[in-house]
């Protein structure tokens, strides 16, 4: 009797592990014309669109601010005109979760931006598994994309993308947002056009 609830105890860890929320990295890719050698202030703002002033928006753009202050850039004056503009937008799309075990490519494209000066509607290229048994459980890819101005000029644009399994404990929009732009300012600025993936 004991060494059946030994097996029991023993196999307990590995159940959980194979039933537990499923774990996704972060693809993020870097554009740049220059790369930003002389920080200054940088203002935050929405790209246009219906969701600039949600709740879920600032969501992000805290996030982003975070990493920017991270990275040497200070706040603005208020009423002073700052020297970059940060501008973000981000979507998120309902996707099935692939079959544990099998390679997830969620595909960014390079040069796709959203609402960039490189142009697009859209951030990535969809994301990509085998094709199998239709998974019973459900994530969210979300995309974010930042460009930053200085003057007319778009000087770095950052775009970063992830499968979230809804089921995780950090599955939350707040989550979310810090884990990608955390992704999307590894070292800062980054190799211009190379996609890293972050875990």
């Amino acid at each position: 009797m004991r060494s059946a609830v030994l097996v029991l105890l023993a196999a307990a860890p590995l159940a959980a592990c194979v039933s537990g929320p499923q774990v996704f990295p972060v693809e993020a890719t870097r554009f740049h014309y220059d790369a930003v050698a002389q920080r200054g202030t940088v203002a935050v703002e929405p790209l246009p669109g219906p969701s600039s002033a949600s709740l879920e928006y600032k969501t992000y753009a805290a996030a982003v601010q975070a990493e920017l202050l991270k990275n040497g850039f200070t706040s603005p004056a208020p009423g002073a005109k700052p020297d970059y503009i940060a501008t973000v937008g981000f979507t998120r799309a309902d996707r099935p979760l692939p079959p544990r075990g099998s390679p997830v490519r969620i595909g960014l494209g390079a040069g796709a931006g959203s609402g960039g000066w490189r142009g697009g509607g859209g951030i990535g290229g969809g994301i990509n598994f085998p094709i199998g048994n239709s998974p019973a459980r459900w994530g969210v890819v979300t995309e974010l994309a930042v460009r930053i101005r200085h003057g007319a000029d778009a000087v770095w644009e950052g775009q970063a993308q992830s499968l979230t399994d809804t089921n995780a404990p950090d599955a939350d929009a707040a989550s979310v947002a810090a884990r990608l732009a955390s992704a999307m300012f590894k070292d800062f600025p980054g190799e211009s056009g190379r996609t890293i993936e972050v875990k």
